[in-house]
């Protein structure tokens, strides 16, 4: 019988916490062994938030650190994977410079792989077994969702990513974003309602 996603996460966890006492009792390979559970889901947040390769690349980096440096204050109060979202969200909330100044520069696209530059690892996340002419229609609404994307409240930005691209329960956002339940999905509703606003029109006759 297949696991539900509650004893997945609890699994999971599990996993986390025996990394988190290897490292606590001084190896340093239980660290290490959170940052490769777990570096390529931050780095996709960090870098679809912040909409740029360069910056969400530093804040995952920073993300890290902080862990690093505060894994000990870590009760188990949470998920250890939210408690990391948590962090990783406030890195990329306190990044100084604005969201079109990221933007305007070389913003990654939504279909865009993720590189880990440690072992030259690519994550795809587009099909590569497409046809050209329906690769090209993802690309053109990848496009456009990059952009509509780009246009949202940066609180709207982070449900976006939170939920219709990384797939966190409400719940676990709840935690993340330290918000009521209520808001998640009240504010969840307002910000797909602007992307497809955002989106009418253009990608009419692409499916």
């Amino acid at each position: 019988m297949s696991k539900t996603k509650e004893q997945t996460d609890y699994s999971n966890n599990d996993e986390d916490i025996s990394f988190i006492t290897q490292f606590l009792k001084g190896d340093n390979a239980g660290f290490n062994g959170l940052v490769v559970k777990y570096q390529d889901q931050i780095m996709n947040l960090c870098v679809r938030v912040l909409g740029n390769y360069t910056d969400g690349q530093d804040a995952a980096q920073e993300t890290f650190v902080k862990v690093y440096k505060n894994l000990h204050t870590f009760k188990g109060e949470a998920l250890f994977s939210t408690w990391l979202y948590r962090i990783a969200v406030n890195t990329c909330r306190n990044k100084q410079r604005s969201w079109w100044s990221r933007f305007s520069r070389s913003a990654v696209k939504l279909d865009a792989p993720i590189r880990n530059e440690e072992n030259d690892r690519i994550r795809e996340v587009s099909d590569t077994s497409l046809s050209p002419e329906k690769d090209l229609k993802r690309h053109r609404i990848a496009e456009a969702v990059k952009k509509a994307l780009a246009t949202l409240p940066k609180k709207h930005r982070e449900l976006i990513v939170l939920r219709d691209i990384q797939g966190r329960s409400y719940e676990e956002i709840e935690q993340i974003l330290n918000i009521s339940l209520g808001t998640v999905k009240s504010r969840l509703v307002r910000a797909r309602s602007a992307m497809q606003e955002r989106l009418r029109g253009k990608i009419n006759g692409l499916y």
